[in-house]
């Protein structure tokens, strides 16, 4: 089940422990996170969608997004563009850029560009990109419920991972090795952890629970559903909802036969 976004594809772990200093369940973390991050896009890919939001209103925007995948020798990048106007003369959207480098960290670049045509002649123009802190990484891709981290997994990439207990004999009718992500020093508006049940048959995510800083449930994220394409499982929806707020956001893949 090869799924296609991003969002569960996983990247190298940013940091060599000591293993000799963890528990057996860390180790075991250490390792499938490290399994998992080894996952790397052979090939380039493009994806077009609509990201459907519903804010705490219950107000819907629905904005057309374009996913593409840029694999190079020195790292790969997924780039995620969301188009808020689109009209005979003017196209406004937004341009987030995860760069994935093997045994680093995600690098984080993001920018408002427009498209107005004039006698025939266009293309884009804006400020250009700006790389994005940590804390910037924090906020939402487009007025989203997917903060930018989100985009690039970030929670893999912290120190501590640790295999759990399973909270049940199947998640989704799936077997699942249940993987938690703790952050040590969270800001105010990040994630303090992040619980992931990890298919163990295909290793994508069945389902994701992010906690506040306080250690408060805060996002659920789950895939909705796969198409099947060429002989391979495609991931066609997925869905993150804000507890804490009621917005959610969901994301559907326009796929080809």
């Amino acid at each position: 089940m090869r799924l296609s976004a991003a969002l569960i594809l996983f990247f190298t772990v940013g940091a060599t422990v000591q293993t000799n200093t963890l528990s057996d369940a860390e180790i075991q973390g250490r390792q499938l996170a490290q399994q998992l991050c080894d996952a790397k896009p052979t090939e380039n890919l493009t994806n077009t969608g609509v990201l459907k939001i519903r804010d705490s209103q219950g107000i819907t925007t629905n904005l057309t997004v374009k996913f593409e995948i840029i694999v190079t020798q020195t790292n790969w990048q997924s780039i995620y563009t969301a188009i808020f106007s689109d009209t005979a003369t003017c196209k406004l959207f937004d341009i987030t850029k995860v760069v994935h480098f093997t045994g680093l960290k995600n690098q984080y670049e993001q920018g408002r560009f427009f498209d107005y045509i004039s006698h025939g002649i266009h293309g884009p123009r804006g400020q250009g990109s700006e790389a994005l802190s940590d804390e910037q990484s924090m906020t939402p891709f487009a007025g989203s419920d997917f903060w930018v981290a989100d985009l690039g997994l970030e929670f893999f990439h912290w120190p501590e991972q640790k295999i759990l207990p399973k909270t049940a004999n199947l998640k989704r009718g799936r077997d699942y090795t249940l993987l938690e992500s703790t952050n040590p020093n969270p800001s105010a508006n990040g994630y303090s952890r992040v619980l992931s049940w990890i298919d163990k048959e295909t290793g994508g995510i069945l389902e994701a629970e992010a906690y506040d800083a306080n250690g408060k449930l805060l996002k659920e994220f789950a895939p909705k559903s796969f198409k099947k394409i060429n002989g391979q499982w495609e991931l066609q929806e997925m869905e993150i909802r804000n507890v804490q707020t009621g917005s959610r956001t969901r994301l559907e893949f326009d796929l080809q036969k």
